[in-house]
């Protein structure tokens, strides 16, 4: 599962016995280890550059803050307000790329 908030990008997948939540960089683990006491750990070698093992339950109670949260009308703003832009600029281009997905009915098109 991919998730990205005004903190960052996460992945979580199971693995050898907890979830382990990944990230790209350890600013967008720091509040998901603060709520959870889990310890950010350096992982240089693997994908993801850092992660923290946690249970499912720890990991949804966190989404749940995150959704509930949610007090923004535009979230690519929002990004570049608590990220910066050096942060929101790749994540423009998933959003952007995301388009490739929008089925035939999605837009109004001219004939």
């Amino acid at each position: 599962m991919w998730v990205f908030t005004t903190s960052g990008f996460v992945s979580a997948v199971y693995k050898d016995g907890a979830l382990q939540v990944r990230a790209r960089d350890r600013k967008s683990l720091t509040a998901l280890s603060k709520d959870t006491g889990a310890a950010i750990v350096a992982t240089p070698l693997a994908d993801y550059p850092y992660r923290i093992a946690i249970t499912n339950e720890q990991f949804s109670k966190w989404v749940m803050q995150q959704a509930m949260a949610v007090d923004y009308k535009n979230f690519k703003s929002e990004i570049a307000d608590t990220r910066g832009y050096g942060f929101a600029k790749p994540l423009n281009k998933v959003w952007s790329a995301m388009h490739e997905v929008e089925d035939e009915k999605a837009r109004v098109r001219k004939s």
